[in-house]
């Protein structure tokens, strides 16, 4: 069992002891949030409550990073703030960190919401990922893994 120690906004910290065990999606259910510009929570729905495995007030002000698995590479994410930050529309499948440790896919789409011209957050909804897609994820975010150690 490996442990990962997570920075709170009000400066506390937990740490989560992660296990190599799948939390099944919600069959049916879209998980919805918003965030400020820095990916502060803002809004969230019930289904992203109960799939994170985290209170409401737990997830309210805190970066969406406080999911992040550690077999998500850097490099994924760097491409989806580069995409929605150019005011894109961005797709990809993540691999999160539910607070007991275990862990869920998401096929997420996160889109930037504006007023007027401005940037002023961002949107994303997630569903259930099919299987096929999460298996070929898994090697795809393997060597991007490996490729990030080996350099840095």
């Amino acid at each position: 069992m490996k442990t990962i120690t997570h920075q709170f906004y009000d400066g506390r910290q937990e740490e989560i002891n992660y296990i190599n065990e799948e939390f099944p999606y919600p069959e049916g259910q879209l998980i919805i949030s918003r965030t400020d510009l820095a990916g502060n929570i803002t809004h969230l729905n019930q289904a992203f409550v109960i799939l994170s495995g985290y209170t409401r007030e737990e997830l309210l002000k805190q970066p969406h990073s406080i999911l992040r698995h550690p077999d998500m590479p850097r490099a994924a994410f760097k491409d989806l703030w580069d995409t929605v930050q150019a005011g894109k529309k961005w797709h990809g499948y993540v691999k999160n960190l539910r607070k007991d440790g275990r862990f869920y896919w998401v096929y997420a789409t996160v889109v930037p919401n504006y007023h007027g011209d401005i940037i002023e957050g961002y949107t994303s909804v997630r569903r259930q990922p099919s299987r096929e897609k999460i298996a070929y994820y898994t090697e795809v975010y393997k060597k991007l893994l490996e490729e990030e150690k080996e350099n840095g």
